[in-house]
């Protein structure tokens, strides 16, 4: 073993840039040996920044492939970036992932508003890569219960969701539970779901414990990306390398423990359960791992990966995957529910459904014809006659449950998100959502107006839009699908840009009512 010797641990760990703990360096050098220059010099190094598409907002043309599609999002992306498609560097362990600048600041483009794509730590993509590429082989196309267990800030979330989407081909087929215990990163995580326009997904803060109690043996899918000492955050957090100590690091690798107990306790047989940390100490993951699959012979350990930052692009990670012992027993149709839930009273929630539905008549196109690359009618027709079963409504809120999960199932659960947030309803009228929007296509509604670049950035501020487009505006509506400038538009409209959709709209007497959520609009 070649250990590093105190002027070259000067140089890496020591004063004038990033400076890390001396027992972090010394254990890495146990672990390295003649690697731990090179991974202990990585943290000086930039980090690495990627931005993962999102398919279900894929394609303006109604006739577009799911190839064309893609395509197509990739060279909005690659325009976002100010690069050529052909230079987009992809991400080789996830999907529809690429690397980009920091410099390049794709945050800053109303494309991120509309949800067009998700930026993550490239590395992190890694556990849902792997789960995903572990079902292929598998032959598993069902649609699938699914929890992320510590789930803020949302990036293993969304990712999830367009896995769930491309196994089973629908918006709606499948379920995810997305869970986070800390009430203000909870709200973090449901406000990204929304961006991303997630259907079939819930949001709670509750603890693993009370999610058990509640859902045994119920998931098919379980991530598990488990607080740890963050050793993965070092460049990117200044507050990890502080916090960091090998007590930390014990105190972290028993508190997973617990988590992952409660796992085991909600994964159904034949499940697969996926766990995640972004530090490196074996404590917390192959220890770990080992530890669960000898505590549980029913689980096997099916793959362990680690993700160096001097051998990847990415601040590193470790993914191992466990599968249940049993046969799957598929996800149709509803359960009992195990808590204390009651049955509802259905005729409570007949009239917003009715509200709903007379809206959803002028909403909505009769017969949509959506994308092949985004798979709508499955949503569109469920929307279009909503039934109570299918509802539930806090106060004049109005969501669209998963399919297959049931109101009472979330009865005494704390529940941020308990679907597809439909909107408001007061007095025998209907105000859609936020959320609506962002889940909705432009070729599923009956109005929708395309923004032009500047508009996009006034829409954002929450300014009134006039509705006598410039003829460039109106060329890139109608090249998206929308109506243009050739009728005049009147009541709810999809506000889109670049044939995504970004928010709601008002039209009334040529303008349009900004109604972007004034929690999101930007300052300048």
């Amino acid at each position: 073993m070649n250990n590093l010797n105190e002027n070259q641990q000067e140089k890496v760990c020591g004063a004038g840039g990033l400076e890390l703990p001396e027992a972090f360096c010394n254990r890495m050098k146990q672990e390295l040996g003649g690697e731990a220059e090179a991974f202990l010099a990585s943290y000086r190094a930039p980090r690495q920044q990627a931005l993962r598409l999102n398919p279900a907002k894929y394609g303006r043309a109604a006739t577009a492939s799911e190839a064309e599609a893609a395509k197509e999002a990739a060279a909005l992306v690659a325009e976002v970036l100010e690069t050529a498609p052909e230079q987009l560097e992809p991400v080789p362990w996830a999907s529809h992932a690429y690397y980009y600048a920091e410099e390049q600041r794709p945050g800053r483009n109303p494309l991120h508003d509309a949800g067009l794509y998700y930026i993550q730590e490239p590395s992190a993509m890694a556990t849902v890569g792997e789960l995903e590429d572990y079902l292929k082989k598998s032959g598993r196309t069902e649609p699938f219960r699914a929890l992320d267990l510590c789930a803020a800030p949302g990036g293993k979330s969304t990712q999830l969701l367009t896995l769930l989407r491309e196994t089973d081909g629908k918006r709606t087929g499948s379920i995810l539970v997305s869970n986070e215990i800390i009430p203000s990163r909870a709200a973090i995580l449901s406000e990204n779901l929304e961006r991303f326009g997630a259907v079939g997904a819930i949001v709670t803060n509750e603890s693993p414990e009370k999610l058990a109690g509640r859902f045994p043996s119920w998931f098919d899918l379980i991530i598990v990306d488990a607080p740890c000492s963050g050793e993965g955050m070092f460049r990117k957090e200044e507050a990890a390398v502080r916090e960091w100590s090998p007590e930390n690091v014990a105190m972290c690798a028993q508190r997973q423990k617990q988590i992952l107990e409660q796992a085991v306790t909600m994964l159904a047989d034949g499940g697969v359960l996926a766990y995640s940390t972004c530090t490196f100490s074996r404590e917390e993951n192959e220890e770990n791992a080992a530890w669960l699959a000898k505590t549980h012979p029913e689980l096997k350990l099916v793959l362990e990966r680690r993700l160096y930052p001097h051998k990847v692009q990415g601040e590193g990670h470790f993914v191992a995957l466990f599968q249940k012992a049993g046969v799957p027993v598929g996800t149709a149709g509803p359960t009992r529910p195990t808590g204390p839930g009651k049955a509802r009273n259905n005729s409570k929630l007949t009239e917003p459904v009715n509200a709903w539905n007379a809206f959803a008549k002028e909403l909505l196109k009769p017969d949509s014809a959506p994308a092949q690359g985004r798979s709508g009618s499955d949503l569109t027709q469920l929307l279009r006659s909503l039934t109570p079963e299918r509802a539930v409504c806090f106060g004049e809120e109005l969501s669209l449950l998963p399919e297959g999960l049931s109101a009472p199932q979330l009865a005494g659960l704390k529940v941020l998100r308990p679907g597809l947030h439909l909107g408001t309803f007061r007095k025998n009228r209907f105000e859609p959502s936020h959320a609506l929007a962002l889940a909705l296509t432009y070729d599923e509604v009956i109005n929708s107006f395309e923004l032009s670049d500047e508009q996009a950035l006034r829409y954002l501020r929450g300014e009134t839009i006039p509705l006598d487009s410039t003829p460039e505006a109106a060329a890139e509506a109608a090249s998206a699908g929308g109506p243009g400038s050739d009728r005049p538009l009147k009541g709810w409209v999809l506000v889109t840009y670049r044939g995504v959709s970004l928010g709601w709209g008002k039209a009334a007497g040529g303008i349009l009512k900004n109604h972007y959520p004034k929690g999101l609009r930007r300052l300048s």
